[in-house]
């Protein structure tokens, strides 16, 4: 949408990358909770969990630049191959030390920096529009389309109630950071999409038992109306607030005028 160099858009990534860490933590605390592993073995998972993305983060902030020196090459296919093998290294370090794949190569990502994080975007964009492309052509062959009507009451109650709690935090983040009304507004239908982590989520529950078959429907049902719900709201929300604040200086009256 061309909203990158906006005011609010910071704090949009920030609340974003936020969201990815504290799942850091609650995915290895979900896992070990299903797995009915006792109160010592699961302080010890979420401790390795903290410790691991706090030497992530310190490397990502401190020592970045040599992440992306080692990274960096002139050659696309020899870039490529090292991005990739990068990434698929460091998503399985974070796996075996219970911390979640996705949130170890997002990791990686912030570590590398300047011209070198602009070229690997360039480079990955492509693989990125497969993958996203993928990932939903697979979710929609698994979702069973008789498995929606029974939760879709309880899947719209969810989404209003996020689409509300989200729109709030991002007008509130979004005004501690001095944006507009517009600003405020763009910044919470900005964060109003849910995704795969409610469905990663859900999986876990019903393949361990801890909730019925119908808990993985309702979540299907929930992330296919976020999914049509937030990319419609980011893109109306401008236009609309445009007409509401067009319509407001409208009416205002002069108090002096007779």
């Amino acid at each position: 949408l061309g909203r990158l160099g906006n005011r609010e858009t910071p704090t949009v990534l920030s609340i974003l990358v936020f969201e990815d860490l504290a799942m850091a933590v609650y995915l290895p605390v979900l896992t070990a909770v299903l797995a009915g592993v006792g109160f010592v073995a699961g302080m010890t998972t979420v401790g390795i969990a903290l410790v691991a993305v706090t030497l992530v983060l310190i490397v990502a902030l401190r020592y970045g630049r040599y992440v992306s020196a080692i990274v960096a090459s002139e050659d696309r296919e020899i870039f490529l191959l090292k991005l990739l093998g990068s990434a698929l290294l460091v998503a399985g370090i974070a796996s075996a030390v219970q911390v979640s794949a996705a949130v170890g190569a997002f990791l990686l990502g912030i570590a590398i920096s300047d011209s070198t994080a602009h070229d690997a975007t360039k480079i990955l964009e492509p693989l990125r529009d497969l993958f996203a492309a993928m990932f939903f052509v697979l979710f929609g062959l698994s979702t069973d389309p008789a498995s929606i009507p029974p939760v879709l009451g309880w899947a719209v109650l969810l989404a209003v109630v996020t689409t509300v709690t989200k729109i709030a935090t991002g007008w509130w983040a979004a005004k501690r950071a001095g944006a507009s009304q517009l600003g405020r507004a763009r910044a919470g239908t900005a964060l109003v999409a849910r995704g795969e982590f409610s469905i990663v989520i859900a999986g876990l529950a019903v393949a361990a038992g801890a909730v019925p078959a119908e808990f993985a429907a309702l979540a299907t049902t929930y992330v296919l109306l976020m999914a049509i719900i937030g990319p419609i709201g980011a893109r109306i929300v401008e236009p609309v607030m445009r007409l509401v604040v067009g319509r407001k200086q409208r009416v205002t009256v002069d108090p002096h005028a007779e």
